[in-house]
C-alpha cells in the first residue's frame, strides 16, 4: 500500500514533525529540496520526509529554506543543528523506527548500525 502523500508548508506542520525533521537534516534543507510540479502544473520545490504513515512534500525555495535555517535558535551560526539539541531530539525519538533508511542522507547518521564500529 502507498502512503498518503502531503504537500505542506513548514509553518503548518506540527512541532514533533519539524523536530523530526531537523534531526533528518541537521546541517540544513536547500542541498536536500527536490523539484516537482503541483496541481498547477507549476514547477515547484520541496523537502521530501518520510514517516511509518506519511510521505510529506515541504514546499520551500532554497532562499526560505536557508531562512528558516537562520532564524531558528536550534541551529547554530554555521547552519548546523546544535549538538544538545540533536541530542534531545534523539533522546525524544529514539523508537520512532522511520527515523533510519527511509530518511538517511549524507548529512546524518540515522541508519548506521552502531554495533558495526
Amino acid at each position: 500500500m502507498d502512503k498518503p502523500r502531503i504537500i505542506k508548508d513548514y509553518h503548518k506542520l506540527s512541532e514533533e514533525v519539524i523536530e523530526q525533521i531537523k534531526l533528518v537534516f541537521p546541517m540544513g534543507f536547500s542541498k536536500h529540496l527536490v523539484i516537482f510540479k503541483n496541481r498547477e502544473g507549476e514547477i515547484r520545490k520541496g523537502l521530501p520526509f518520510e514517516t511509518e504513515d506519511y510521505y510529506y512534500l515541504i514546499r520551500m525555495s532554497e532562499a526560505k529554506a536557508e531562512a528558516i535555517i537562520e532564524d531558528d535558535d536550534d541551529y547554530d551560526s554555521d547552519g548546523n543543528l546544535k549538538k544538545s539539541v540533536k541530542t534531545k531530539y534523539e533522546d525524544k525519538y529514539e523508537d520512532e523506527d522511520f527515523l533510519n533508511e527511509l530518511n538517511s542522507n549524507e548529512d546524518n547518521d540515522l541508519g548506521i548500525d552502531e554495533d558495526d564500529d
